[in-house]
């Protein structure tokens, strides 16, 4: 017998085996429906094809370690350390090395910790299959499977691979995890007419990552592995990429300031070269070139950042939250447009009932009891409602009354029936759709009208309906059909609501302060999505929502248009999600929530990806945070929490920037009209190292309100502005250091500008922490006023001690001089606060 790998049968798609007659299957899969295949047959096919499982990524700890240097910024703080040890400075060298590895090491233990606590939540459970082989039924791993297997399913099975049913008793299936439906679905092994568009219309194929939730089935393996279902959408996950809104900011910034630097450089170099002659030190000019380097370039911002969005991961860890991606702490402050799914996420997912319908059966509860699935686990949610509205009424089953049959629930039929035979009679329950039980009732017309409307209100409320039936059989009939359900006695409708989570309205409350529009992308009807729109506030009309199949035919054009403008979207199937949330990432940095497998390569594209705990592994796999709990006020503290984060990464770079920048232009400028360097190479680059650490408190600072009330993103242009019109009041007041000292002699002028240069540093902070005036924002951290208050004292004392005097080359201020700089500084002080106060008053 011939192994089944032929072109021919590679070019079949999925759905094209449901119309295929068992004969032509067998023929297909050289396989035999009653025995099986055989063992040698199945070896060869399991060399060829392959395990029946997904590969997963798996993070190791060193490939977290690797992540932490891929930065640009990290890129030139090593080529400036390479440089700098080269020219003999090994200090300052190790000073810089040393900022990169704080960073690398803050950064491994979070993103470390994030990934070993997510670990920790994977249970490892290795499946196994019931499977024919040489005409023998034997239990096998369940990656072990290939095609043309012969396997048995039972209530409680996972689906290990995409099946065909051979044959079937009562088989449910809960597709949720590919479908996002809710609700079981009958399967059966009738050859279907036609080739069905989608898995809807599948009813004769069972799809991996799915299970059975009542019944059993004899089936053929027609897919493993990543050929599967599944397994195509894990493809498409892994082959989706995106750039975090993080890095590409920061990217922005690295290029855009290596290139200031180098043009900068080569004119400073050259006009020395020029102003000085013969009397200019090339090396001498080499070295302090390198030195204003790295005195521009802002090595601490990955050790800010870091700590901020540690400190960030840290606060969402209180509320159960748990971050994979570090940078998506900021990234999360990014969000302009949340998509979440309805159920469980803004409701409670757990339905109850809340009316009957006028005129009902005074035994409707009863009756609606009997219909109940009978399984040990209840998943259908009007199951759970039935059951629990019973107890509460203390309605007890009958022990007279004994199931004979059941007709599951189909979504054709949109209804199921029992079949019950009690003392007295014979008769049948039928439940489902109130529309579908009214067309199979005998009303007469005017009670057809008082329940329609009835029904129509409850749904303009966001509640659901279900109506019940009955009908009575002479006799002792064992067994029903479809066509029994007719000439019913119609009993009444009840009516289900899923209740709104309190902390839904605050959420959405506060999604409308932080400027983030939420929409709501569901495959629930219409009626109920707008209602629970109208109640939260997303919409004031309930019928203002566009539903799956009205997005589907409009022209291309026109479905962003729509998309943007309607908060509800109803009755969307996975694969509109994806495309849905595609669509909105061309405009807006996009977050979506998500937990099913087919919404995993949606979660893999989106700006920030979300996920509960209890969501598909492949979603978890593609997700950047995890919640513990399903709640969407937790996302919006997340949101106000990155804003932060990012908020106090732009005062990083505001402050660095303009300080660096000043005190690079007025060092250059200064050095071409003396016969000295203004300021040593290894006082330069101590200046970076006392001004930074007060620098990398600001991770820890306060923020201001007016600062997390709407997205942000890095504006390279808003930043740079303002760090040059303040870096031209550095360079002032530099200058007039210069000015005052230029005459004293090197040492002086060195020292001086030295402490000036810092000391102007550290009170620039506290005006660039906010855009307010410095009195009427919030108050520093405290890390920061104890850091900067360290560093002034160093900064005035250093020049004093043996240290300074032998290492540093500083000569002890007077105190006429240090009565000169604090006079400058404060000067500095009010007139960076005028400056700032003037800029933002008139670009708003």
């Amino acid at each position: 017998m011939t192994t089944h790998g032929s072109e021919e049968e590679h070019k079949i798609g999925i759905f094209q085996y449901a119309s295929l007659s068992l004969e032509n299957l067998q023929e297909l899969f050289h396989t035999s429906l009653p025995e099986g295949l055989s063992q040698e047959n199945a070896g060869a096919s399991l060399q060829r094809d392959g395990l029946n499982e997904i590969s997963a990524t798996q993070v190791h700890w060193w490939e977290i370690a690797i992540r932490q240097f891929k930065s640009p910024f990290i890129y030139l703080l090593l080529v400036a350390a390479v440089i700098v040890y080269a020219i003999g400075e090994h200090v300052d060298a190790g000073i810089i090395v040393g900022f990169v590895f704080i960073n690398a090491a803050l950064g491994f233990y979070q993103e470390y910790k994030s990934e070993q606590s997510l670990r920790a939540l994977q249970q490892f459970i290795s499946p196994r299959s019931r499977v024919k082989r040489d005409n023998n039924w034997q239990v096998i791993d369940s990656r072990n499977l290939v095609k043309g297997d012969i396997i048995s399913l039972v209530t409680g099975d996972a689906i290990p691979a995409d099946l065909r049913v051979i044959h079937t008793n009562h088989l449910i299936v809960n597709e949720t995890t590919l479908t996002g439906e809710s609700v079981p679905v009958l399967k059966d092994a009738d050859i279907l007419p036609s080739v069905p568009k989608n898995i809807y219309e599948s009813h004769n194929l069972l799809f991996s990552g799915t299970s059975v939730v009542e019944g059993e089935a004899t089936a053929l393996v027609l897919e493993t592995g990543e050929r599967t279902t599944m397994g195509r959408i894990a493809k498409l996950t892994v082959e989706t990429t995106k750039e975090s809104e993080f890095s590409k900011g920061i990217s922005s910034f690295s290029s855009f300031i290596l290139r200031m630097i180098l043009i900068t450089l080569v004119f400073i170099f050259l006009a020395n070269l020029v102003i000085k002659g013969e009397n200019a030190d090339v090396f001498e000019l080499v070295v302090f070139c390198i030195a204003l380097v790295v005195s521009v370039v802002p090595e601490a911002l990955p050790v800010v950042t870091t700590v901020s969005l540690s400190r960030g991961a840290l606060q969402l860890a209180k509320h159960e939250v748990i971050v994979k991606r570090l940078t998506a702490i900021e990234d999360i402050g990014s969000i302009e447009v949340l998509c979440s799914d309805k159920t469980g996420t803004l409701t409670e997912n757990s339905l109850s009932a809340t009316d009957y319908s006028p005129d009902a059966h005074p035994a409707l509860l009863s009756y609606a009891a009997l219909t109940v699935a009978q399984t040990l686990e209840k998943t259908e949610p009007f199951d759970i409602a039935i059951e629990k509205e019973a107890a509460d009424w203390q309605v007890l089953p009958d022990n007279g009354s004994k199931r004979l049959m059941e007709l599951p629930f189909d979504p054709v039929r949109r209804r199921n029936a029992v079949l019950i035979r009690n003392e007295k009679e014979t008769f049948m329950i039928v439940r489902g759709a109130p529309e579908v039980i009214i067309g199979l009732s005998s009303l007469l017309n005017s009670e057809k009208e008082g329940i329609e409307k009835w029904i129509s209100d409850k749904g303009k409320a966001g509640e659901r309906t279900i109506a019940i039936a009955k009908r009575t059989f002479p006799g002792e009939k064992e067994t029903i059909i479809p066509e029994d359900e007719q000439d019913l006695q119609f009993l009444g409708v009840m009516a289900f609501a899923d209740p709104i989570k309190p902390s839904t309205y605050h959420a959405v409350e506060k999604a409308r302060e932080l400027g983030v529009a939420i929409k709501i992308i569901t495959g629930d009807s219409p009626e109920v999505a707008g209602a629970v729109g109208v109640k939260i506030g997303l919409l004031d009309d309930p019928s203002m929502v566009l539903t799956g199949s009205v997005l589907q035919e409009l022209p291309e054009n026109d479905r962003a248009e729509a998309i943007t403008r309607h908060a509800v979207i109803a009755r969307v199937t996975p694969e509109q999600k994806y495309d849905i949330i595609k669509t909105l990432q061309r405009s807006f940095t996009v977050g979506f929530l998500g937990e099913g497998i087919n919404d995993a390569p949606a979660l893999k594209l989106a700006g920030v990806s979300m996920v509960v705990e209890s969501a598909a592994d492949i979603a978890r796999e593609a997700a950047d945070i995890i919640l513990l709990q399903k709640n969407l006020e937790v996302i919006m503290d997340g949101i106000e929490s990155g804003r932060g984060v990012f908020a106090n990464s732009v005062k990083y770079l505001k402050a660095t920037l303009a300080s660096n920048f000043g005190h690079f232009y007025a060092i250059a400028i200064g050095s071409m009209f003396i016969s000295f360097l203004p300021m040593l190479p290894i006082q330069i680059l101590l200046v970076n190292l006392l001004s930074d650490f007060p620098m990398i408190s600001i991770a820890t600072d306060t923020v201001d309100k007016n600062e997390v009330k709407k997205p942000r993103k890095y504006e390279v242009r808003e930043i740079m502005l303002v760090a040059t019109l303040l870096g031209v009041v550095v360079t002032v007041f530099d200058l007039m250091f210069f000015a005052f000292f230029m005459h004293e002699g090197d040492k002086i002028l060195q020292t001086n500008w030295f402490v000036g240069s810092i000391l102007t540093e550290l009170v620039f902070l506290f005006s660039i922490r906010t855009k307010l005036p410095c009195y009427q924002a919030e108050r520093p951290s405290g890390y920061v006023i104890l850091l900067t208050a360290v560093a002034a004292l160093a900064t005035v004392l250093l020049p004093y001690t043996v240290i300074g005097e032998k290492l540093f080359h500083f000569y002890p201020p007077s105190a006429m001089h240090l009565g000169i700089i604090f006079s400058l500084v404060a000067a500095f002080f009010v007139c960076s606060e005028l400056v700032k106060h003037m800029y933002y008053r008139y670009t708003g």
